[in-house]
């Protein structure tokens, strides 16, 4: 999962879904590995987002309304810093962000 998520460009998203079937497994099993990530920033899990478009989850928290309500706000920080832009409801803005990935990618 690590590695994979390393070959996400800056700039520019993926799901936890499109993860999941290039490495195996399933989204909830990325987003459990990812929330575990002691390699962030270096590995940028910030880059991975949920199927539907949504901001999704990070370091363990999911969206605003989850524990501290802050930890997305800090996603949304980098990826803005990236040029990715959520509207207001934290969906991303121009499907263009999205990364389908790598095909050269060997599990």
């Amino acid at each position: 999962v690590y590695d994979y998520t390393l070959s996400v460009p800056c700039g520019r998203v993926t799901t936890y879904k499109d993860l999941s079937l290039a490495v195996g497994g399933s989204p909830r099993s990325v987003g459990n590995a990812l929330r575990n990530n002691p390699f962030a920033p270096y590995v940028p899990c910030h880059r991975v987002i949920a199927s539907n478009l949504y901001i999704g989850g990070f370091i363990g928290e999911w969206g605003p309304t989850a524990k501290t309500g802050t930890k997305v706000n800090k996603k949304i920080a980098l990826l803005s810093r990236e040029g990715v832009t959520f509207d207001q409801r934290g969906f991303l803005d121009n499907e263009d962000y999205l990364w389908k990935g790598s095909s050269s990618f060997e599990r």
